[in-house]
């Protein structure tokens, strides 16, 4: 994993884009637990080499998901979070049939928050702190 303060530079910009997201899966139901939360961090995981984003912290959850994530400037929050709700949906409800008794898998909503030097030390601590929630 990346340092949580540690600037990139691409295409003559350096930057620090550090973004919270929280989200959880369709009526809260509880079902991000074994296989499906293995596969989950699989399917996070290889996106963000794709794009190559950063996974700085990731919590997954049996009702929802925490993830703290350093991508390139030109990365929308709205894609990112879209790319990674989308890609582990489409993955996920295809090799575990009975996720798709669930209209869909994730919610449409999702939390955002961005973060500096200053508190992704904080976020990247309160996502790994197995306490908090």
């Amino acid at each position: 994993m990346l340092a949580v303060n540690e600037y990139k530079t691409h295409n003559h910009v350096k930057f620090l884009v550090n973004y919270h997201f929280v989200w959880i899966p369709k009526r809260r139901k509880r079902v991000l637990v074994g296989g499906v939360a293995t596969r989950l961090r699989q399917v996070f995981a290889e996106l963000a080499v794709e794009k190559e984003w950063d996974i700085l912290a990731l919590e997954v959850a049996p009702d929802h998901i925490h993830l703290f994530v350093s991508v390139k400037p030109t990365d929308t929050p709205h894609l990112v979070v879209k790319a990674f709700k989308g890609r582990s949906s489409y993955i996920l409800r295809k090799e575990f049939p009975d996720l798709k008794k669930l209209p869909s898998l994730w919610t449409n909503s999702y939390f955002i928050s961005t973060a500096g030097n200053v508190c992704s030390e904080v976020i990247k601590k309160y996502i790994e702190d197995p306490h908090h929630g």
